[in-house]
Order: structure tokens, then sequence, then C-alpha cells
């Protein structure tokens, strides 16, 4: 039986703008998910604070579902 503490879930995400214009805090946040250049994907683990991290910079990435 499989808990919930024992399953991976990763969530893919894509860049899709530029950091450029943007607040520091804003860019760095991009360089803790893994992202600095526009078309580059990463995949992370689905955790609180990497949601978190998403949605201070959901202006400049988006979702990559899997196929």
């Amino acid at each position: 039986m499989a808990t919930a503490l024992s399953v991976n879930k990763t969530v893919k995400v894509e860049q899709i703008g530029s950091p450029i214009r943007r607040r520091h805090d804003q860019r760095e946040t991009l360089m803790g998910l893994g992202l600095n250049r526009i078309g580059r994907i990463a995949e992370l683990a689905d955790t609180p604070s990497t949601r978190g991290m998403i949605a201070k910079v959901a202006h400049l990435v988006r979702f990559v579902e899997d196929k």
C-alpha cells in the first residue's frame, strides 16, 4: 500500500517569458527553479514550496503536460 510520502509526484514547467526588466527576486526564483533561458523545461518535485515559487513567476512559466 503506497502512502502519500512514497509517491514521488513531479511537475514540469517551461520558461516562456524573459526575466529582463523584472524584479530581482523574480529572476532569482527562476534560477531557483532551474530555469534561466526561454524554452528551458525543468522537472521539479511537486511540493508546496515549489508551487509557491511557480506562483511567484506564473507570468513567466507554463506547465508542460506529459505525453
